[in-house]
């Protein structure tokens, strides 16, 4: 008897054995049907090592109480008496409420986990066959599966099986089932059964002998006439026998689904017939198949129906499998494939997500079948359909490091095990880890983990997860070092073919070269070769993520050879995260910043600086230029430390927009184009400013000291006033000046040129820095002219010769250097001649419309496409500049907004007051600013400036990955840009050349 107020010796043990809710577990042992074996210490022993002693009970008492007397004694008997049956039992009980549900309702079936002989301990397809041969229709097929999945389940839970064990007895019940449910559809339609010849290819985890307890089983469907009929009419039957095998597994009956069968790996997929002749699927596989259905067919193995047939169709498209890796962008498709996936999950499920989130089952999956492809085509014994048979080939060759194969088998292994745990519970198809504590517990206590179940389950599962991301990508890069590294003895390097395969697929032109690179950077026992073995392997892959992989490795060898030795350098790299990504996107995206750094290697620095990539403003460097030209002791030096200055700018721009453009692992790209061309355009304009300050500093001290004769300004013309300069603009200029008081006029205008011609010279230098050019061509009579003039010069010339070409050129005109009150008059004299009062003269209007219809004739270069030549081409920036600076001639006096230099902002002035539409304005826009990039990317591709789509295939890819196109996809990129000029052109004409300004 129980002393009130104080637990029973019952509910003490209960809470021993592991019960979370012991009042309900003693109500439940005192059933009547349990009697017979409540006071057993043998059953509260079994139940308390299953993985929920509450579930488990439960379970027992409802199958218990569904037996009639006869049958409940045998059960009781052997349940206490057969030590096998009771943990299978209690353990299926403790696992999965849906099976315990089945239980319920099929009382007898528990016999099912009675038979323990060696047959049973290891069944195949045929045993499984067998348990479904009585199967006649959906229901009884469904029934006779869940008995099958039970003993899967028992061998599972109790440690009988492992995980690939359990995994491989699923699949071979699945094959068991679409036999059974094959022969069920057959027997209903005779007719089309005799019309045709059937097989049925299993892929994804089926195929691959790996599959969860609830999943989707995918397939293929293949078949051909029998002999006598007509094709037409048997692909018919065929489709019709395949639909019906479908429903017959995936439809809900009373007994529920087995499993949703999946035929969207067909070619075409959903759009595309159920059925298909093989000679249809070949044709299909050759012309049209993407990368990602090669990788699917990796997994293809016959199951059911016609085995000749199924097995002509995978030594049919075997070898089409192996050709895989030989396709342009092979690894970049399949990495793409994997970040879609990724960027599909919802955000609040990503740090759940077993399966497809980072660190999951599908970058083990996606990783080893990567490497599958790249070496399967010389090495057959990489053949497999299943991953951790794959790894353990992939190691055995010498592909994947056997410590890393190690690591990512153990961790798919602990993964998985976690999947099949979770879906067991309640046969729900989900790869989402729990949030319930009560699920948690379960879970943990399923995998072995009894000590603190859900602290240990959460600390092994993001453990696992860990070694997956951190190995996943680095598998793929890892072994190229050890190709040409000196290994312990034992080890199995990659053989040098194998090396140069994997080289190429990943889109290195020279794997030679890059062998060699890699010899060199990672070879030896220094303390700077191990770090470089350390950061190459994520290096390679961020190298691979580019149009130019060879330039990116051949780069970094260029830099760590000039900087290795620095103590600083290769601890940037490997401690600071962002650096060494942000130094292999910018080595790898084309010439100009590779060239520009390795003049000075140690403005690497900017790239781990977290504000480093931010252009500096135009004060900031101004004061930086003249400190250095005042140090310098020769115009020339003065001058080379302001070029030093530009230079090192230069390429915190250049890297700037780069990884802007290419976005990184933990900062994406930039959405919006216009800010990355604004961006760049006031960089580089405050640059300039800066560095002309500078020039102009040294040039007149070195001949008149402190002070010039006269006083001078540099006044910014075209994109340079605009602030809208490109990576390959020259930087037009007006010089204006006023000779001091008591300084005679001549000699004024003596110093000023002169001053000018040094400043040009100085700029112009030969020397490891980009030469600054100077263009002073828009200046009154042009080339004609003197280079300098003062203000009373300029006005006089302007009030009496000014043509209506130079008026449209002073729209740009802003003060950059010099003397800025001189420079603020200029711009007072000039306002008048650019925003005329009460606007442009009908005849001025017409003068401009002819030079522009003049200049689209002469001087667009022989040869060039119209529809892609940036600034002279259809609705590109001479089109789209020319509409707008009209529309300020205009208008200008009226609307101060259009009172700019800039093109963006006048045109956004232009809509706002009205003078364009909110869609013209956009389409405008849009064009020049993608023009605008187009420009600086193959600046930044090529080294050189040019106005058009470079012509080589690499360049041109480039180009499209600055612009933000995926490998392959240049032809998109050409089409998109052809159909926006296209658009704004027409929107040119109409506003332009037409009547409605």
């Amino acid at each position: 008897m129980t002393v009130p107020g104080r637990r029973s010796s019952t509910f003490t043990r209960l809470v021993r054995h592991g019960f979370t809710d012991p009042s309900a577990a003693e109500r439940l042992l005192e059933v009547p049907e349990l009697a017979p074996v409540r006071s057993d210490p043998v059953l509260l022993d079994a139940l308390g090592a299953t993985a929920d002693p509450d579930l488990a009970l439960a379970g027992l008492v409802r199958i218990v109480e569904a037996q009639d007397a006869d049958e409940r004694r045998t059960l009781l008997d052997t349940l206490i008496g057969a030590k096998p049956l009771r943990d299978r039992l209690l353990g299926v009980l403790g696992a999965s409420e849906a099976l315990g549900d089945h239980l319920a309702r099929h009382p007898h079936d528990w016999h099912a986990l009675v038979t323990y002989e060696a047959a049973d301990l290891h069944p195949g397809v045929a045993e499984f066959e067998r348990c479904l041969a009585d199967a006649t229709d959906p229901v009884s097929l469904r029934i006779a599966y869940r008995r099958c999945l039970l003993a899967i389940a028992a061998r599972d839970v109790c440690g009988t099986t492992d995980m690939a064990e359990s995994a491989a007895e699923l699949a071979d019940l699945a094959t068991a089932t679409l036999r059974a449910a094959l022969a069920i559809a057959r027997a209903e339609a005779p007719a089309d059964a005799a019309q045709c010849r059937l097989a049925v290819i299993a892929m994804g985890k089926c195929g691959g002998h790996e599959l969860n307890y609830v999943s989707d089983v995918d397939v293929i469907f293949v078949a051909e006439p029998a002999d006598g009929f007509e094709e037409g009419k048997a692909m018919q039957a065929a489709g019709r026998l395949a639909a019906h095998l479908m429903r017959i597994c995936s439809e809900t009956t009373v007994e529920g689904v087995i499993w949703p069968v999946d035929a969207n790996l067909r070619p075409e997929g959903r759009n595309g017939p159920l059925v298909r002749t093989l000679s249809s699927h070949l044709a299909y596989y050759q012309r049209w198949a993407k990368t990602w259905e090669f990788q699917a067919l990796l997994k293809a193995r016959p199951v059911a129906g016609d085995p000749e047939l199924g097995r002509a169709y995978v030594e049919a498209v075997s070898p089409l499998v192996w050709q895989a890796a030989e396709r342009d962008n092979f690894v970049a498709d399949v990495q793409k494939m994997r970040r879609r996936v990724v960027d599909n999950i919802p955000a609040a499920q990503v740090e759940r997500e077993l399966k497809l989130g980072p660190g999951g089952l599908r970058d083990v999956e996606f990783a080893v079948q990567l490497l599958q492809l790249v070496h399967g085509r010389s090495d057959a014994t990489l053949h497999s359909g299943t991953t951790l048979d794959a790894l353990a080939a992939l190691a055995a060759g010498g592909y994947v490091g056997r410590a890393d194969a190690a690591q990512l088998d153990e961790a798919y292994r602990f993964l998985r095990a976690m999947e099949h745990r979770i879906q067991l519970y309640r046969l729900r198809r989900t790869h989402l880890v729990p949030e319930d504590e009560a699920d948690l517990r379960r879970l943990g206590r399923s995998l072995g983990l009894r000590t603190e179940p859900v602290v240990s389950l959460n600390k092994e599962w993001k453990r696992h997860a860990s070694v997956v991301r951190r190995l996943h990508e680095k598998l793929f890069y890892r072994p190229l070092l050890d190709a040409v590294a000196q290994l312990a003895p034992g080890e199995t390097r990659l053989s040098a073919r194998a090396a140069a395969h994997r080289l190429e697929a990943l889109g290195y032109a020279d794997p030679a070269a890059a062998l060699r690179h890699l010899e060199a950077l990672s070879s030896g026992v220094s303390r700077k070769a191990a770090i470089q073995r350390t950061l190459l392997p994520v290096l390679l892959g961020w190298f691979a993520d580019s149009a130019d992989p060879d330039a990116g490795l051949l780069g970094f060898r260029k830099v760590s050879d000039a900087l290795g030795k620095t103590p600083w350098y290769l601890r940037l790299l490997r401690d600071e995260g962002a650096a060494a990504e942000n130094l292999a996107r910018v080595l790898s995206a084309g010439r100009l910043a590779p060239d520009l750094l390795l003049r000075a290697p140690e403005a690497v620095a900017i790239l781990g600086d977290p504000d480093g990539l931010t252009p500096r403003g135009q004060d900031h460097l101004e004061q930086e230029v003249l400190a250095a030209v005042g140090r310098a002791e020769t115009a020339e030096g003065a001058v080379a430390a302001a070029r030093g200055v530009r230079r090192r700018e230069l390429f915190r721009t250049t890297a700037g927009d780069i990884i802007g453009s290419y976005g990184t692992e933990d900062s994406p790209a930039e959405e919006d184009p216009g800010a990355l061309v604004d961006r760049v355009g006031d960089a580089l304009t405050d640059l300039t400013a800066a560095t002309i300050a500078g020039a102009l500093r040294a040039a007149v001290r070195a001949e008149w000291g402190e002070t010039l004769p006269t006083r001078f300004a540099v006044i910014g013309m075209g994109r340079f006033g605009g602030r809208e300069l490109g990576y390959g603009s020259d930087a037009d200029v007006l010089f204006v000046h006023e000779p001091r008081a008591g300084v005679d006029e001549q000699e004024a205008a003596r110093a000023a040129n002169r001053v000018v011609t040094e400043m040009r010279r100085l700029l112009q230098l030969p020397t490891a820095d980009p030469p600054l050019i100077i263009d002073a061509d828009l200046r009154p009579e042009g080339k004609s002219g003197p280079m300098a003039r003062t203000l009373k010069s300029y006005e006089a010339y302007y009030r009496r010769w000014s043509l209506v070409w130079e008026s449209q050129a002073l729209l740009r005109a802003e003060v950059m250097a010099g003397d800025a009150e001189l420079g603020e008059r200029f711009l007072a004299l000039i306002d008048p001649l650019r925003y005329p009062a009460e606007g442009l003269g009908e005849d001025a209007v017409r003068e401009i419309r002819r030079l522009k219809a003049r200049m689209e004739s002469e001087r667009m270069p022989r040869g060039a496409d119209p529809t892609l030549h940036t600034k002279l081409g259809r609705g590109g920036l001479s089109d789209v500049e020319w509409t707008v600076q009209l529309m300020q001639m205009r208008h200008g006096w009226e609307v101060p907004g259009l009172r700019t230099t800039r093109t963006r902002r006048a045109l956004a002035a232009a809509h706002a007051a009205g003078l364009v539409s909110t869609e013209d304005a956009s389409i405008l826009d849009e064009a020049w600013v993608l023009a605008t990039r187009v420009r600086n990317g193959v600046m930044l591709v090529r080294g050189r400036a040019g106005d058009t789509f470079p012509s080589d295939g690499r360049e041109l890819a480039a180009v499209g990955r600055y612009l933000g196109y995926e490998p392959g996809h240049v032809g998109d990129m050409l089409e998109d840009y052809r159909r926006l000029t296209r658009r704004a052109r027409g929107i040119v004409e109409e506003l332009f050349y037409g009547a409605h300004l």
